[in-house]
């Protein structure tokens, strides 16, 4: 039986110390701040981050290099037969794109997943990913069962302020500027791809009932489950350093769904850039079924 080796970035939400637990490879994203790199979890704090925020610093996003996703891997095929490595979803960044081309070069021994996930559910993937291999399963196959679930899984955010996804021109000023007037709270979602509208409402208490509806009626029509925890992942995720909104959330998200585990997390900081601090976040996500693979 191959060895196989689970590697993802930090997008997924999963800590250096996490990984280690996990024994797991996680490769830290970069960020440009004030023309300075930094390195997510190993130079860059959450709280660090938002600090940056708040004083208005320049930051844009990156990934990782070319040598550096490299020599990740010749390290750890020294130890293992094969990679599965789970970037951040192509819809969000050229992560994947790179990687993809430079896995051409290892004969098929990397493979990676094009799973279309950021955040706890891209944290779900890997989770699922290291099942799979201690059953046994092939780096090929676990590429190939990830890449045929990648939109079994959903994200709704609703954010505090329009300041930085105006920043980043996914609204206009006129537009920005009138959501403050009129205290509007947008609710994005993610489902595969990018970042996208979903809805919109007057206070954060309508927000939330919309994306309580909206995970309900992902839950029963797009994966046809029921309100157990048997074929699905509810987990909840925010952005910031003040956890008071996102555990109130988690209780009574509990009230509706008391059988499932609800795990909580920071937001990816390559989400929360785009959307500032304040935000949280529901998300539903497929559970593996080991019979399902191929």
């Amino acid at each position: 039986m191959s060895k196989t080796a689970i590697m993802t970035d930090s997008n997924s939400g999963i800590t250096q110390a996490e990984a280690k637990e996990l024994g797991i490879e996680v490769i830290p994203m970069p960020f440009t701040i004030n023309e300075k790199t930094y390195y997510e979890d190993i130079s860059l704090t959450q709280e660090q981050f938002y600090k940056f925020l708040s004083e208005d610093a320049d930051i844009s996003t990156s990934q990782p290099t070319p040598a550096d996703v490299i020599a990740t891997w010749n390290r750890l095929l020294k130890d293992y037969d094969e990679i599965v490595h789970i970037p951040m979803s192509s819809g969000l960044s050229g992560s994947y794109q790179t990687a993809s081309l430079l896995a051409q070069d290892f004969d098929g021994r990397v493979q990676v997943v094009n799973n279309q996930r950021i955040s706890v559910t891209q944290r779900q993937s890997v989770l699922d990913a290291m099942e799979m291999a201690d059953n046994g399963i092939s780096a090929k196959r676990i590429k190939k069962y990830l890449e045929k679930t990648k939109f079994d899984s959903s994200i709704y955010i609703t954010v505090e302020t329009l300041k930085y996804l105006k920043k980043g021109g996914r609204v206009t000023a006129t537009g920005a500027a009138l959501a403050s007037l009129f205290k509007i709270k947008p609710i994005l979602q993610i489902q595969g791809e990018k970042l996208d509208a979903y809805s919109k409402a007057r206070t954060k208490k309508t927000a939330k009932k919309i994306m309580l509806n909206a995970i309900e009626n992902d839950i029963a029509k797009r994966y046809n489950a029921s309100d157990d925890n048997s074929k699905v992942h509810i987990h909840l995720a925010f952005s910031g350093t003040d956890t008071t909104d996102i555990f109130e959330f988690r209780d009574e998200v509990k009230e509706i769904y008391p059988n499932h585990s609800l795990f909580v997390a920071p937001l990816s900081l390559s989400i929360s850039c785009h959307i500032g601090s304040g935000s949280i976040a529901i998300t539903a996500t497929k559970k593996l079924d080991l019979n399902e693979v191929e």
